[in-house]
C-alpha cells in the first residue's frame, strides 16, 4: 500500500516536474527574437543595466512570474515611397520606390528595435518612410533632372548612404531600395526627350527609307533578273519550237515533194508524150494530108470537078480536124500544168522545189502546144497550098465547070445579094400583078446573074500567071490565092 502511494507521489512529481519545465521552457523560431525581461543580464555589446536577455535560434528557461517573454519580428518589411520632390533646377518631381528592410540580426540591432518597435512594429514601415522621404528630399535637391534619369543608380547609393546611420540607430538593416519611377507633372523630361526622340525618329525614317531603297533596289534587280530568266526561257522555248516547227514542216513537206516530185516525172513524161504525139501528128499530116492531097490534086487534075472539090473539102476537114485535135490536147497539157502549179503554189514557200518543176512543166507544156500548133498551122497551110494549086489546075483545064460549079455553090447568096436591094423598102406597090411580080424578080435575077462575067473574068484573071506587080485577085470564097513563083 505504501509503495504504490509512494509510486504514485513520485508520478504525479514527474508529471507536475515536466509540466513545470513546459511551462518555463522557451524556443526562439529562426525569423524571430526572444526579449526576456525580469532579471539583470548582461549581453555582450550592450550597456550595463539594459535589464532583459536577447535569445535568438535557442531554447531558455523563463521563470514564470518573475520574468517576461515577448516576441520580436526578424522578417522582411517594404515600405512604398511616393515622395514629391524638387530638383536643382526648379522643377518639381515625383519619384516612385520601395524600400526593403528588416532587423539586423545582432544583438545590438535587436536591441534597439526591441527599444524602439516591440509594442509599434506594424508602424516600422511608416517610420521607414519618413525617413526616407526626408532624405530623398534632400538628395534630389542638389541633383538635376538629367542627373537622375541618366545615373539613376547614384541616387539610390546617395539615399541608402544619408539613411543608413539614422537606420543603424532604429536597429534596421536596408536589404534593397529601389527607385521604379520619376514622374514629371510639367512634362519637362518628355521635352527634354523631345530633341533625342525626334532625332531618333529622324533616324528610324532614314533608316527606314534606306531600307526600303534597299528592298525596291533588291526587288527591280529581282525582278530584272525574273524578266531575263523569263526572256531567256522564252528564247529557249520559241527555239526548241521553231526546230519542232521545222520538223512538223519537213515531215509535212516529205508527202507533198514527194507527190511533187512523181507529178513532176508525170508532167515530164507527158510532155514527151506530147512531143511524140505532135511529132507523130505532123507525120501522119505529113502523110495523110500532103501526099494524099499530091495523090487528089492529080487525080482532080484527071477527074471531073465535083469530085476534086470533094477531095479537097475533104482535106480541109481533116485540117481543121487536126488543127482542133492538136488544140485540145495542148489545153489539157496546159490546164494539167496549171492545176498542177496552182495546187503547188497553195502548199506554201515550203513546196519551193515542186513550183519550179512545175513551171519547168508547164514550160514544156507551152512548148508542146507551140509545136503542135506550128505543126497544125503548117499542115493547113500545106493543104490549102495544095488545095489551091489543084483549083488552080483545074481551072487551067475546065474553066468553064469550075465556074459553073462555084456558081451553083453561091447562087443562093448572090440571089440573096440581089434581093437585099428590097430589104430596106417597107411598103411596094406592084402594078401590072402577076407580071409586074414576074418582072420584078427578073430583074433581081439578072442583077445577080450579072457577077456571072464577073466571076468568070476572075477566073480568067486567076489562070493568068500573076506578074510581080500585079496584086492577087480575091477568090469567091474571100481567101486570097496564093501564087508559087
Amino acid at each position: 500500500m505504501a509503495i504504490g502511494v509512494v509510486a504514485g507521489v513520485v508520478l504525479a512529481a514527474i508529471v507536475a516536474l515536466i509540466g513545470l519545465f513546459k511551462l518555463m521552457w522557451r524556443v526562439a523560431e529562426p525569423n524571430e527574437a526572444l526579449v526576456i525581461s525580469g532579471s539583470t543580464h548582461r549581453t555582450e555589446g550592450l550597456g550595463e543595466g539594459m535589464g532583459f536577455r536577447i535569445v535568438t535560434g535557442r531554447g531558455t528557461l523563463v521563470v514564470p512570474g518573475v520574468q517576461a517573454v515577448r516576441k520580436l519580428s526578424l522578417d522582411l518589411n517594404e515600405t512604398q515611397l511616393v515622395v514629391d520632390c524638387v530638383t536643382h533646377q526648379g522643377i518639381p518631381l515625383r519619384v516612385k520606390g520601395v524600400v526593403i528592410f528588416k532587423i539586423g540580426d545582432d544583438l545590438v540591432s535587436i536591441a534597439n528595435a526591441a527599444r524602439r518597435f516591440l509594442d509599434q512594429q506594424k508602424m516600422m514601415p511608416e517610420r521607414v518612410h519618413i525617413v526616407f522621404a526626408g532624405h530623398l528630399r534632400s538628395i534630389v535637391g542638389g541633383l538635376t533632372v538629367e542627373d537622375m534619369i541618366r545615373d539613376r543608380e547614384k541616387l539610390t547609393g546617395q539615399t541608402r548612404a544619408a539613411c543608413g546611420t539614422e537606420m543603424e540607430k532604429l536597429g534596421l538593416i536596408v536589404d534593397s531600395l529601389q527607385i521604379h519611377e520619376i514622374e514629371d507633372p510639367t512634362g519637362y523630361i518628355k521635352n527634354l526627350a523631345m530633341p533625342h526622340a525626334a532625332a531618333v525618329q529622324r533616324d528610324a525614317r532614314i533608316a527606314q527609307a534606306e531600307a526600303n531603297r534597299l528592298a525596291t533596289e533588291a526587288e527591280q534587280t529581282a525582278f530584272a533578273r525574273m524578266a531575263e530568266a523569263t526572256r531567256d526561257s522564252e528564247i529557249l522555248q520559241a527555239g526548241y519550237q521553231a526546230e519542232r516547227d521545222k520538223a512538223a514542216a519537213t515531215a509535212r513537206q516529205a508527202g507533198p515533194l514527194s507527190e511533187a516530185a512523181a507529178r513532176q516525172e508525170v508532167v515530164v513524161q507527158e510532155t514527151k508524150v506530147a512531143e511524140l504525139e505532135a511529132h507523130r501528128r505532123e507525120q501522119q499530116l505529113q502523110a495523110d494530108v500532103r501526099k494524099p492531097a499530091d495523090a487528089k490534086a492529080y487525080e482532080i487534075r484527071t477527074r471531073a470537078e465535083a469530085e476534086r472539090d470533094a477531095r479537097i473539102s475533104s482535106a480541109q476537114a481533116k485540117a481543121r480536124e487536126t488543127e482542133l485535135a492538136a488544140a485540145a490536147e495542148a489545153t489539157r497539157v496546159k490546164t494539167a500544168a496549171t492545176a498542177d502549179a496552182a495546187a503547188t503554189e497553195a502548199r506554201g514557200l515550203a513546196t519551193a522545189t515542186a513550183t519550179r518543176a512545175t513551171g519547168e512543166a508547164e514550160a514544156a507544156a507551152t512548148q508542146a502546144k507551140g509545136l503542135a500548133e506550128a505543126a497544125s498551122a503548117k499542115a493547113k497551110g500545106l493543104a490549102e497550098a495544095e488545095a489551091i494549086k489543084a483549083r488552080a489546075a483545074a481551072l487551067a483545064e475546065n474553066q468553064e465547070a469550075v465556074v459553073a460549079q462555084q456558081l451553083a455553090e453561091n447562087w443562093p447568096a448572090i440571089v440573096e445579094a440581089g434581093a437585099g436591094a428590097f430589104g430596106n423598102v417597107e411598103h411596094m406597090v406592084l402594078l401590072n400583078g402577076a407580071e409586074g411580080m414576074s418582072e420584078m424578080f427578073a430583074k433581081a435575077l439578072s442583077m445577080g446573074g450579072a457577077g456571072l462575067g464577073v466571076a468568070r473574068q476572075l477566073l480568067a484573071s486567076m489562070s493568068q500567071p500573076p506578074t510581080d506587080t500585079a496584086a492577087p485577085a480575091p477568090s469567091l470564097n474571100g481567101r486570097v490565092p496564093i501564087h508559087e513563083e
